[in-house]
C-alpha cells in the first residue's frame, strides 16, 4: 500500500492574468486597474513630493532676493517698545545694545525690518519635509481614485450575479426528490 503525500496549496500569484477558462473579463479589467492604481499612485506621489519641494524651495529663493541687509547704527539705547507691530513682540528687548552699536539688520523693499531669510542647510530640510509630507497625500489621492473605480466594478459584478442567481436559483429548488 502507498500512501500519497499531503496535498499542498500554493498561492497563485498572478492568477488574474494566467490562462483559465474560469477567468472572467472583468478580473483581467480589475487586475489591470489595481496594477494602474499602485504605479499611479507611487509614480504620482513621488512627482507630488518633488514638486512641493521644488514650489518651497522656489519661495525661500525668492524671498531671499526680496530681502537684504543693512547696517545700522543704534542712536539711543534700546527700549522695551514692541518691534514693528507683527504681533510676535511682548516688548523685551532681546539684547543689549547701547547707543553707538552698529547691526546688521534685514529689511524689505520698502525699508521695513524683516525676519532674516531662510538659507542653506534649513532651506534644503524644509523643503525636504514638504515634500516628504506632500508625496503620501499625492499618492493616497491617487490610490483612492482607484479604490473608487475597482469598488464600482465590484459592485457591477456582484449586481450580475445577483441576476444571474435569479434566473438559476430556481432551478435548484428541490433537486433532493423530497417535498419542500
Amino acid at each position: 500500500m502507498t500512501q500519497t503525500p499531503p496535498m499542498t496549496v500554493k498561492p497563485l500569484r498572478l492568477w488574474r492574468w494566467r490562462r483559465n477558462p474560469l477567468r472572467r473579463h472583468s478580473d483581467v479589467v480589475e487586475a489591470w486597474i489595481v496594477l494602474a492604481t499602485w504605479i499611479c499612485a507611487l509614480s504620482g506621489g513621488t512627482l507630488a513630493g518633488a514638486a512641493a519641494a521644488q514650489a518651497t524651495d522656489a519661495a525661500f529663493a525668492a524671498r531671499r532676493a526680496q530681502v537684504h541687509t543693512v547696517s545700522a547704527v543704534l542712536t539711543d539705547d534700546a527700549a522695551r517698545t514692541a518691534l514693528g507691530g507683527s504681533g510676535y513682540d511682548d516688548g523685551r528687548v532681546w539684547a543689549v545694545a547701547p547707543a553707538g552699536t552698529r547691526i546688521t539688520v534685514w529689511t524689505d523693499h520698502t525699508g521695513r525690518v524683516v525676519s532674516a531669510p531662510v538659507t542653506g542647510a534649513a532651506a534644503t530640510l524644509q523643503a525636504a519635509l514638504t515634500g516628504a509630507l506632500v508625496a503620501p497625500s499625492g499618492g493616497a489621492a491617487v490610490w483612492t481614485a482607484g479604490w473608487v473605480v475597482r469598488t464600482g466594478l465590484v459592485r457591477r459584478r456582484m449586481a450580475a450575479w445577483d441576476q444571474e442567481w435569479k434566473q438559476v436559483g430556481p432551478r435548484w429548488g428541490n433537486l433532493s426528490g423530497g417535498k419542500g
